[in-house]
């Protein structure tokens, strides 16, 4: 009897454990607004001061947090189109100096400005805070805040 107890605690703590971890992955994908069309961010490279690429081979980066694509900043916005492994809670930040790691990040966060939440991952489109001027930093770096988790990052300048 007691046999069966801790079998069927352990079976349905490891389905109880999977089914969040995949609600955690999923959700962002169903909550996920719709993204500005290909046209609109098209629109905004064009004005762009300072184009990038967002690239999978960074060194925190792995098969759960990563971002592939093109990333245009303007004065007043960054868009990007590519990919982005989906994930709650990201935000795009302006830095003072490229970092690929969580440990390097978290150095610098106090000298980073944050432009805002993505929350699409094929497309996005941010306003650059009023007073920001990304000429006085060097790279922008996608974080996800609930975790502390690098997820993809590139040097502009």
């Amino acid at each position: 009897m007691v046999g069966k107890l801790i079998r069927f605690l352990i079976t349905h703590g490891i389905a109880l454990a999977i089914g969040f971890a995949l609600g955690i992955y999923l959700l962002p994908i169903l909550i996920a607004p719709e993204g500005p069309s290909d046209a609109e961010v098209a629109a905004n490279a064009q004005q762009a001061m300072f184009e990038t690429t967002f690239v999978r081979e960074l060194t925190d980066s792995d098969f759960l947090h990563w971002g592939e694509g093109e990333v245009s900043i303007s004065a007043r916005r960054v868009s990007f189109s590519g990919a982005m492994a989906p994930g709650p809670d990201y935000r795009l930040y302006l830095t003072p100096e490229f970092v690929q790691t969580e440990a390097g990040f978290n150095a610098i966060k106090n000298q980073s400005v944050e432009v805002g939440p993505v929350k699409t991952f094929d497309r996005f489109i941010l306003e650059i805070p009023a007073g920001v001027n990304p000429e006085d930093y060097r790279a922008v770096l996608v974080w996800c805040e609930s975790f502390g988790e690098f997820i993809t990052a590139a040097s502009y300048r």
